[in-house]
């Protein structure tokens, strides 16, 4: 028994002893099992390229199929209607070739290095324009909330433009051209010219009659157009239908949105290049005049064409860089997407001239044929000597040396008496001084030189097609600059907020189509988006150099990037850019201060455009659409200096975003 007992004692102690191994075991195992899932939790975050916790949002959030998809994306948001009918206006306006030199510097200073800063905060952190700056200083996170309403008012009026387009496009399948003649109107006894289409010209009657039906002031509604109505819903249709899977959607149309512009260009420039005049538009276009270049308004007017040339501000950039892979090398795209901006301004400037410059050789040729007839009459009248008329001259085939010749011999002879003679000079250079912009351009000076064009249905055609396209890129990234943020912020579906969005835009945008909408635009176009552009990206810089840390800054980028950016970035967000935009603010406010707030209204009766001020409800709409952009910086500044609002998931996500970052140094 004794033994037995020792045995059975040894037994139980060996089972103890085995039983406490067991124990320290799994104590060691489930320590292990714990550090093993620390080091995987710390190794996920080091990996994690987004600011939510896991992995789970880096795998939920859209990313561009190729690297060219997302770069013809940026350009066709950064490529838009500015470049065909606004840099060729200013380019002429300010000293032809010698434009571009300022143009070229400003794009250096303020254009690439804030390019690269929203790119770089966009792939940084993964989020829309509200995220961005609510990771970088959730005091300033209203940016990204002004940046969205200004997104929205520019929206509202582009897609008209679009709409506009459109019309023109779906009355361009038709030979002659609708706006070709001016319309006759009969009566009881005989038939003759529609007199307002007489006293301008039918493209332009065809603009403001036909297409506008436009009222004689702002104040004057006149009722919805419901042609351009139509022309409204589809584009915001189209819109819609692309962007409601987000980049999935708009990612594939942007190859031949983006793509199809450069192809009509080239197809214009050679067709143009063929055609008589085309020469001397170019010549005039870029004839250097160095003497206007040393004008402080011509850099202002430089340097906010860069500014909107890029879409700085508008969050689009911001939205579409959230979507790269962290270490895509945004610095290139900064440099590529902004030189293919450049060299698409010159593309469309030498288009525009070439085809104003044909316009310009058959307006004169036009006017050396009605003179010509002119001094025939005076001859036969004995008002001129036919003396003094050189043998050689044949008037009945005059060419325009011969004209120019006869004209200097009678002004010369009849130096008294020659403004009695009511005769034109007929030179093409007054006529390609005649600067137009905007719609001015589009729809009546470049529609007026197509009717002139052989198969001038077909380049109609693709001019409208073309334009639309240009439209439909930069809305894309305009758009996207309302989802995302809201998106990534408050967790709604992409598909039922873009549906919404739409629709509300459309709701808006029927003011556009009212008989008056053209002044509405203009309105628009003028208060809603240049101030608060401009102090929103003054803003970002500030967050971006002084709040966050441009030395900081600069440690986040070698590591996304792999490389280190050059110093010249560095000192251009710290002091250069900051002081230049801070400048063009100022100059921005001076002009708009010394320029009387007002629209170009089209008279009826005059058949001519006449400049009115603004109603008092007017200017109350200016001043109410600059606020509205701008008042989300010192509203959500307040809000949360002060902690009015409970914002606590919104501070505990932008936490975890920062502690989740800090693993990545």
């Amino acid at each position: 028994m004794p033994k037995n007992s020792k045995v059975v004692k040894r037994e139980l102690d060996d089972e103890v002893i085995e039983s406490v191994k067991d124990l320290l075991s799994n104590e060691d195992s489930a320590d292990d099992a714990f550090k093993k899932s620390e080091l995987i939790v710390d190794v996920q975050e080091e990996k994690d390229t987004d600011a939510e916790e896991g992995s789970e949002v880096e795998d939920e959030r859209p990313a561009w199929n190729s690297k060219l998809q997302y770069i013809l994306a940026q350009v066709g948001f950064s490529v838009g209607l500015g470049n065909v009918w606004r840099f060729p206006y200013l380019c002429q306006k300010n000293g032809g070739g010698a434009y571009l030199l300022p143009y070229l510097i400003l794009l250096l200073v303020i254009g690439i290095p804030l390019f690269f800063l929203e790119l770089s905060v966009g792939q940084r952190i993964r989020r829309g324009s509200i995220g961005v700056w609510n990771y970088i200083s959730p005091k300033l996170g209203g940016i990204g909330f002004a940046s969205c309403v200004v997104c929205f008012f520019v929206a509202l009026y582009y897609n008209v433009i679009i709409g506009w387009s459109l019309f023109y496009f779906s009355q361009s399948f038709q030979q002659p051209l609708p706006w070709d003649q001016c319309p006759l109107v009969k009566n009881a006894s005989h038939t003759f010219v529609e007199p307002e289409c007489e006293k301008s010209s039918a493209t332009t009657y065809y603009w403001y009659r036909e297409a506008l039906n436009i009222s004689s002031s702002i104040s004057e509604s006149g009722g919805l157009n419901w042609k351009m109505t139509i022309c409204l819903l589809v584009a915001w249709v189209v819109v819609c239908l692309a962007m409601i899977k987000g980049i999935q959607s708009s990612g594939k149309i942007m190859y031949f949105s983006s793509l199809f512009p450069y192809v009509v260009l080239i197809c214009f420039l050679i067709r143009a290049l063929l055609l008589n005049g085309s020469i001397d538009g170019i010549r005039h276009m870029f004839t250097p005049k160095l003497e206007i270049m040393l004008e402080p308004k011509v850099w202002r007017e430089a340097a906010t064409q860069v500014f909107f040339a890029l879409g700085l501000g508008f969050g689009g950039v911001i939205a579409f860089s959230s979507y790269n892979k962290r270490d895509n090398n945004c610095h290139f795209d900064a440099v590529l997407v902004s030189f293919i901006n450049f060299f698409t301004s010159v593309l469309a400037t030498l288009v525009v001239f070439a085809v104003l410059g044909f316009k310009a050789n058959v307006i004169n040729e036009k006017c050396i044929a009605e003179n010509s007839e002119m001094i025939i009459k005076l001859v036969k009248m004995g008002n001129i000597s036919q003396d003094i008329i050189p043998h050689h001259v044949n008037f009945s085939a005059v060419t325009a040396e011969d004209y120019h010749l006869v004209y200097d011999i009678i002004q010369k002879v009849k130096e008294e008496e020659f403004p009695a003679l009511h005769l034109n000079a007929c030179q093409i250079e007054d006529e390609l001084n005649k600067a137009v912009q905007g719609t001015g351009l589009a729809f009546i000076a470049f529609t007026e030189a197509m009717t002139h064009f052989p198969a001038s249905p077909f380049w109609s055609v693709m001019f409208f097609l073309m334009l639309v396209n240009l439209g439909l890129g930069s809305m894309f990234g305009t758009i996207e600059g309302i989802i995302t943020p809201i998106v990534d912020t408050f967790k709604v579906r992409k598909e039922i907020l873009t549906v919404i969005c739409c629709l509300l835009a459309f709701c808006i945008g029927l003011i556009f189509v009212q008989r008056s909408g053209n002044y509405f635009v203009t309105m628009f176009d003028d208060y809603s988006a240049t101030l608060p552009l401009l102090i929103v990206v003054i803003l970002e810089n500030i967050a971006v150099s002084f709040v966050y840390g441009i030395d900081k800054f600069m440690e986040d980028l070698k590591d996304m990037l792999g490389f280190a950016p050059n110093r010249y970035y560095y000192y251009m967000w710290k002091y250069i850019s900051p002081l230049m935009l801070l400048s063009l603010l100022i100059a921005s406010v001076v002009n708009m201060g010394l320029s009387p707030p007002g629209y170009n209204a089209w008279i009826e009766d005059k058949a001519s455009e006449e400049f009115l001020s603004y109603p008092t409800w007017g200017m109350v709409v200016c001043i109410s659409l600059m606020v509205l952009a701008i008042l989300p910086v010192p509203v959500v500044f307040i809000i949360r200096r002060c902690n009015l609002i409970d914002d606590s998931s919104g501070t505990m996500d932008i936490k975890k975003m920062k502690r989740k970052r800090k693993y990545e140094f």
